[in-house]
């Protein structure tokens, strides 16, 4: 009887606890959607709003009517997909060779991949490098520097181990090569790891503005996010501005929650569908046998 006392006490402090933390996550979250929605008039008086007393569309109609963010959204859409899809790539294929204990100077790979999860050169000399690769003011600084991470290799490679060497050594017998095997055995075995990378990578990707800021000078190129951090900045000097081709029509506040909502809905869409996978590639990944 001691012990299911005990236990309602803990639920009961828990569901108090998680409800608490939840209340504080969904006020501000809704604050930003409402604020969205709110006529100038409203977002001028600089209160929490809960109820727009003005509901305007004003803020998604100057957002979504700049071209320059809806260029935007398309580069932050496709750096993403692509980021992704050579990110995961390129760390699965190094994943597979790194499981093997067979491999020649695996432990000094191994050595050095760890040693760049530690140590890195800095803002200075990777600004220095990305300039000599001719990378400055191009697209492709967005996929380039991000193809591989070694924290990421780390979890493919445990994963990889705990394929049966049996069905390898089954694929080998039927005159399947490496590239073979791991294209059609590995790969579609791996979905949770994989897709626990993508998932990674993708909201990195998708909310990175730093490497914008640093290498890009061409606005053409701007992904949303860095779109977003010039109307943070501008709001912090002007009431009143223009944002591309565009003359606002509404507060600099609302045209930033508009955008942070329509920044967000990406990520909204795909991480329910991602998720099912996400559990269970950590908890594979991170077991070392």
């Amino acid at each position: 009887m001691k012990n299911d006392k005990d236990g309602r006490i803990f639920d009961l402090f828990n569901i108090v606890i998680l409800f608490a933390f939840s209340v504080i996550i969904i006020i501000p979250l809704w604050n930003v959607v409402v604020g969205s929605f709110s006529s100038g008039n409203s977002l001028s008086r600089g209160n929490f709003i809960f109820w727009p007393n003005e509901w305007s569309l004003q803020n998604y109609r100057q957002v979504l009517n700049d071209d320059s963010i809806v260029n935007a959204f398309f580069i932050s859409i496709s750096k993403t997909f692509i980021g992704v899809v050579t990110h995961v790539i390129f760390c699965a294929v190094m994943a597979y060779a790194m499981s093997k204990s067979y491999l020649k100077g695996r432990k000094l790979y191994s050595t050095m991949g760890i040693m760049t999860m530690f140590f890195s050169g800095g803002m200075i000399p990777t600004y220095l490098l990305i300039r000599n690769l001719g990378l400055i003011n191009s697209y492709w600084v967005y996929i380039i520097p991000m193809l591989l991470s070694y924290y990421d290799v780390i979890i493919l490679m445990n994963f990889f181990r705990g394929v049966p060497r049996s069905l390898e050594e089954s694929a080998m017998i039927d005159g399947a090569g490496h590239w073979r095997i791991f294209v059609q055995l590995y790969l579609p075995l791996s979905k949770p790891a994989l897709a626990t990378i993508a998932l990674f990578n993708g909201l990195f990707q998708w909310n990175d503005f730093m490497t914008a800021n640093l290498y890009i000078r061409d606005r053409a190129l701007y992904p949303l996010q860095m779109m977003l951090y010039e109307v943070i900045v501008r709001s912090q000097t002007q009431g009143m501005q223009e944002i591309g081709t565009t003359v606002t029509q509404s507060t600099t506040r609302g045209l930033q929650l508009a955008t942070i909502v329509v920044t967000t809905i990406p990520v909204l869409l795909i991480y329910p569908w991602l998720q099912k996978y996400f559990m269970g590639g950590m908890m594979v990944g991170a077991i070392k046998e």
